[in-house]
């Protein structure tokens, strides 16, 4: 199937045909719809490209393969072939939320030349603890649990775990948006996606990511630890971590101006990003 069609790609209207090449990934129980407060920052600079991984958003559910989409491999795949449908094979900037920054690091070593920057808002290569040395988050436990009230009460799931990943101090508009895309996701693909997601383990793949990377971390994050960006930072080639200062798991929706600046100064080449 067209990838175009299977993951509902969108383009941004833009002015220059010449523009370079941004593509937005979406996190998990989410959908491309979480990136419309940061595209028209870049509406002038930039052609932007939209896109729902399969069994999100209005991607095409018949298209949903529970082997594929058992891993982030096979997220890691469409990201790919949403590129080569539109006939992208290198220096496109990929600007990735959450589980998306680690599928954009599996499609970066895939395909090397197909990104010249990323952006990582929120990256956690693992969310699980692994003690002494590494610190997800969270437990084996804890994350079970959650999967167990997504097969018990996927409503109640969605209810709760919305306001978790915004942040407390997040506008309820916001919180909302996340919710809803929650509930209208199928429930047997969002847990594939949940699985895939919480239990992956890309750690050893960031030594061989060859894209340069800008890592924005939140301050305040329940999902994701200071010290994963810092890990992030130290394991990733050629990456510049900025910590945001920011309550919640999705600053791009919570404070886009915030991340649209620390973009706009990475992508223009400063060696530093200095945050207003």
């Amino acid at each position: 199937m067209d990838a175009i069609l299977r993951n509902n790609v969108q383009e941004v209207p833009h002015v220059n045909p010449n523009a370079p090449v941004l593509i937005y990934g979406h996190g998990f129980g989410c959908n491309q719809e979480m990136w419309h407060l940061i595209t028209p920052e870049f509406s002038s600079t930039h052609r932007q490209i939209l896109f729902d991984y399969v069994g999100s958003g209005n991607s095409d559910a018949q298209a949903f393969d529970p082997v594929r989409y058992g891993s982030l491999l096979g997220y890691a795949q469409d990201l790919i072939e949403v590129c080569e449908a539109l006939d992208l094979y290198e220096n496109v900037i990929f600007a990735g939320h959450s589980v998306s920054c680690s599928i954009g690091i599996l499609a970066s070593i895939q395909r090397p030349k197909l990104f010249s920057k990323m952006i990582l808002v929120g990256p956690s290569p693992c969310f699980l603890n692994d003690l002494p040395h590494y610190r997800g988050g969270f437990e084996r436990e804890d994350l079970e649990g959650l999967l167990e009230l997504m097969d018990q009460n996927y409503i109640g799931w969605a209810q709760y775990f919305a306001p978790v990943v915004m942040g407390s101090d997040s506008a309820i508009s916001l919180t909302s948006q996340l919710t809803d895309s929650f509930c209208t996701t199928d429930p047997i693909m969002a847990r594939k996606f949940a699985e895939a997601t919480f239990f992956s383990d890309v750690r050893e793949d960031l030594k061989s990511c060859p894209t340069p990377s800008l890592i924005l971390q939140h301050q305040r994050d329940s999902l994701v630890p200071l010290f994963v960006g810092e890990y992030m930072n130290e394991h990733l080639n050629d990456s510049l971590l900025e910590i945001l200062d920011v309550t919640g798991h999705c600053a791009h929706m919570s404070h886009p101006k915030l991340v649209a600046s620390a973009m706009h100064q990475y992508l223009s080449g400063s060696d530093n990003c200095v945050l207003p």
